[in-house]
């Protein structure tokens, strides 16, 4: 897993986070258990990645669930570089100035999902706010990329939020992915301290465009808990969501990636995630994934499958 101490020649991983207090790093309860992997399985997928020079957000983020999707052959792709130009507090993506746009990036990942021979892929990105259009066009050839490599293939993207990029929204939904995910992360309360570079309203907006834009997408977010919420801040945040119209929603345990990054405020236990679930089922949602280790990608092909035939029953009642 990535530290805030690697470094790309002189650069810090987290320059902007180095001069920070050192925060409390609460231990893990028993329900929290991450398992690493040697499958054959994992290092085929290692190799896949490497040989197509990719990034993936598995790696770069730390995510827990690595070991488990590698050997299913599921990687989450990370497009236009390992560097953001946000400084997320909860984030262990790298932050600085990011390099130009690879340009056979888009091929590149079409020929890794070719290889691995997905049905499903969710593609994400780093924010680039010196963008014009924040990278609007980059993740479209991304996805037209793969549906020419592989058309049976379904596409889910994880996109930034485009602030005050006009026009960006419109050219992603052209594309037409099949899911849409755009992350809200925290409760709005936080995002002074959680998520500084973004606007609460404004990606609550971006998810409803999309509706607007094409009101058969799938629209989904995601959000992490242990970061200092209420429960009602949460159950609000949902209500919100369900005004967006947005269909699926993620809840997972916020995990402290280092001693500079944001605090671990309380770990949630699975049974409060099992009633976050059924508020929210309540609520409307079409799916809900809510458990400690819930992350936007993680089980993504099949959470999709779920999704399908959940608006179908939905139609079907109607």
């Amino acid at each position: 897993m990535a530290t805030l101490l690697d470094t790309i020649g002189d650069r810090p991983r987290h320059p902007e986070k180095a001069h920070r207090p050192d925060q409390p790093v609460m231990k893990k309860p028993d329900w929290i258990r991450v398992r690493s992997s040697s499958s054959p399985v994992f290092t085929e997928t290692k190799n896949i990645v490497r040989e197509n020079n990719l990034v993936t957000v598995c790696e770069e983020a730390g995510c827990p669930n690595i070991g488990e999707c590698w050997s299913k052959k599921h990687a989450t792709m990370m497009i236009m570089g390992d560097t953001c130009t946000r400084a997320c507090a909860f984030c262990n993506v790298r932050t600085g100035k990011p390099a130009a746009l690879d340009l056979k990036e888009p091929e590149n990942v079409a020929n890794a999902v070719e290889k691995l021979g997905l049905n499903h892929v969710v593609v994400t990105s780093v924010d680039r706010d010196d963008l014009d259009d924040g990278g609007a066009q980059h993740i479209a050839d991304t996805i037209l990329a793969i549906r020419k490599r592989s058309p049976n293939t379904t596409v889910e993207v994880l996109t930034p939020d485009f602030l005050r990029k006009d026009g960006a929204l419109e050219i992603v939904v052209a594309a037409k992915p099949d899911v849409f995910n755009h992350n809200l992360e925290t409760v709005p309360g936080n995002y002074l301290t959680v998520r500084p570079g973004a606007r609460y309203y404004h990606s609550m907006r971006l998810l409803e465009r999309v509706k607007e834009l094409d009101p058969t997408m799938f629209t989904k977010s995601g959000m992490m808990v242990g970061l200092g919420e209420e429960r009602n801040e949460v159950l609000q945040m949902m209500d919100d969501l369900r005004m967006a119209n947005v269909d699926f929603l993620t809840i997972g345990q916020y995990l402290q990636p280092s001693k500079k990054h944001h605090a671990v405020s309380h770990f949630v236990t699975p049974e409060e995630f099992k009633s976050y679930e059924t508020a929210a089922y309540a609520k409307g949602f079409l799916l809900v994934s809510s458990s400690p280790l819930t992350r936007s990608s993680h089980h993504a092909g099949e959470d999709f499958a779920k999704l399908k035939a959940a608006r179908q029953a939905q139609m079907s009642a109607a």
